[in-house]
């Protein structure tokens, strides 16, 4: 069974923003775009760099980098040098905080 885990509140994360989450020895990404939220895996597929670090912008992470785009919302690989998809997990508001599905 999957737990739904608080990440911070809804309120502390900017529109097409992205914080980094530890837990259970995981690192995940969790943006805002508008008020969706969405969850990915924490490190870029293509040399693990920290995603958190990188550029949302309509629904797409950038990685700091080398450039690699994702679209956040079902964590596909746009296009080189990242040719692997991201792990996504569901994400959703819930009184007022963020919450991730693991």
């Amino acid at each position: 069974m999957s737990d739904w885990i608080d990440v911070c509140a809804l309120d502390d994360l900017d529109d097409e923003d992205v914080t980094r989450f530890d837990h259970g020895g995981h690192t995940y990404a969790v943006y805002r775009c508008g008020d969706r939220v969405y969850a990915t895996d924490g490190h870029c597929t293509h040399e693990r760099v920290h995603l958190c670090d990188g550029l949302v912008m309509d629904h797409v992470i950038e990685c700091p980098k080398h450039n690699g785009r994702f679209d956040i919302r079902d964590g596909r690989a746009l296009g080189a040098p990242a040719c692997v998809n991201l792990k996504t997990w569901p994400a959703r508001v819930a009184g007022g905080v963020i919450q991730i599905q693991v």
